[in-house]
């Protein structure tokens, strides 16, 4: 195997590696995105209820 060879495996195992790489950032930052949309099911009751609140008191007035 000469030179040429071994510096051509070489670059392409570079290029596998940053693939890899790529796909796993952009599924833990899929993965981070999805966490910080998700809310606690109190938390999101809660915004419910003040909402409703709101719209209650729009209307009895």
């Amino acid at each position: 195997m000469g030179m040429a060879d071994q510096f051509k495996d070489k670059s392409e195992q570079a290029k596998q590696q940053a693939k890899q790489a790529m796909g796993r950032a952009r599924d833990e930052a899929s993965e981070r995105a999805s966490k910080g949309r998700s809310r606690p099911d109190d938390e999101t009751r809660r915004a419910q209820q003040e909402a409703q609140d709101r719209l209650d008191q729009d209307y009895d007035a």
